[in-house]
């Protein structure tokens, strides 16, 4: 067989082994292997899997994963993020569905000292959904607004989705952090303007608010909001100055999280040991999927597949936007079917050269990339931040409701999916000025 048509079975194999129920890393590597050897020999197999486990986990560019799930980890248990959230609805208690809009916000924050998604649904879950069930909102819009809103760590940076696409790309891995910085405010817009629409479409939704805080009360609120600040200033400012590597500022932002709760009191054994443990168990997850892609990928280089089906693309004569719009179409299918990290180890390396060798930017991609990893944390039947919901809620909200409260903010991420498409400039203006 020629390696064409080797490539395209060990795909096939590898999408029947991750059905029967085979996990997604053991899948990729067991295809690749099996490619490698029929392609190129046992010699070179072997020194692959030799090398690679060990060059990808000792690679000073995924020392930042590690680091920013401790941070947001750190951030979570420490209290601050629960400071941030009640700083927010006393702001918004005024407006019908202020909750909501707390949440939305508070993620946002968060999701400025947060890489992970789930971190950040699992937190707001324990902090948010008592107090919105407390005050007569419905249940199913509250777990479907919470799960909705966790998804803003895969955007706004330090995001470990961005790093992980870097890596997996060889692309700059500052520009896409950088580059994420408005697109996550425009999101977290959309839901904001969304949230106030849909309380008057669906009154149910949210009480009528009778809920009122002193002025001065407020702003004495506002205190709490500087650690969430400060940690976010030292990783986003020291990329942006250059004082920090992309790769270093995990650990900058680590130490800034360990500072923050030390000077606020809040440091304990528990919260530094168990926020380490949860971070290394994750990092273990990650790292092993992440090799397995990589495999993947070195199948796909050495028996040329990308080169040949990008060629097969151009020789359709279709215009570049339709092939985009199917690959859209094509993720938003996957996202219901697979985890987010799998989807994006398993397709970037073969998605990210067919989509800039039709001319698009690589920045540009990476980000509507991300953006479609964040809508498919919260896509029945397999978005990851509804499962995490759904756990952490027991009890109070079953999965069904955490299932159809997801569905308007799926519509939100939709909208704000749209926009970035038409407008690539909303992208690509922060990185063009600040990157200069």
């Amino acid at each position: 067989m020629d390696p064409f048509t080797i490539a395209c079975l060990c795909i096939v194999g590898m999408l029947l082994m991750i059905a029967i129920g085979l996990p997604v890393a053991v899948a990729m590597i067991t295809a690749s292997a099996v490619g490698m050897y029929l392609t190129a020999g046992s010699g070179f197999t072997l020194t692959t899997f030799r090398t690679l486990p060990f060059a990808t986990a000792s690679s000073y560019t995924f020392a930042a994963v590690p680091m920013f799930v401790a941070m947001g980890v750190i951030a979570g248990s420490s209290g601050i993020v629960a400071d941030v959230y009640r700083s927010a609805d006393m702001w918004l208690a005024r407006v019908r569905g202020g909750l909501y809009m707390a949440t939305t916000c508070a993620s946002a924050a968060f999701g400025a000292v947060n890489g992970s998604t789930i971190v950040g649904a699992a937190l707001f879950t324990r902090i948010a959904l008592p107090e919105m069930i407390k005050l007569g909102y419905d249940k199913a819009a509250s777990a479907g607004c919470i799960a909705a809103a966790g998804t803003f760590a895969a955007m706004i940076p330090p995001s470990i989705t961005m790093v992980l696409y870097g890596v997996l790309t060889s692309e700059s891995i500052g520009q896409i952090l950088i580059a994420g910085i408005v697109p996550g405010i425009l999101t977290a817009l959309v839901y904001l303007v969304g949230i106030a629409i849909f309380v008057r479409i669906w009154p149910d939704w949210a009480p009528p608010t009778q809920r009122h805080f002193p002025l001065k009360t407020r702003i004495a609120s506002l205190k709490s909001v500087w650690p969430i600040a400060f940690i976010a200033l030292i990783v986003v400012g020291g990329i942006y100055s250059g004082l920090v590597s992309p790769s270093a500022a995990g650990a900058v932002g680590a130490v800034g999280a360990i500072v923050v709760i030390m000077v606020t009191g809040r440091m304990s054994r528990h919260t530094i040991t168990s926020s380490m443990s949860e971070a290394a168990t994750t990092t273990a997850v990650m790292f092993f999927i992440v090799i397995g892609g990589l495999a993947f990928s070195r199948l796909l280089l050495v028996t040329g597949f990308i080169g040949d089906t990008l060629g097969v693309i151009q020789d359709l004569g279709l215009p570049a936007w339709v092939l985009l719009m199917a690959l859209v179409a094509l993720y938003i299918v996957l996202g219901m079917l697979m985890d987010p990290i799998s989807m994006m180890v398993m397709t970037v390396p073969v998605v990210h050269p067919i989509v800039t060798g039709l001319g698009y930017d690589a920045i540009w991609f990476a980000i509507i990339m991300v953006k479609l990893i964040e809508l498919s944390c919260i896509t029945p039947p397999v978005g990851l931040n509804l499962f995490v919901v759904a756990g952490a809620g027991r009890g109070k909200v079953t999965t069904r409701q955490v299932y159809t409260g997801a569905i308007p903010f799926v519509f939100l991420e939709l909208i704000t999916l749209g926009l970035l498409l038409a407008y690539p400039e909303i992208t690509l203006w922060l990185p063009t000025v600040m990157m200069r």
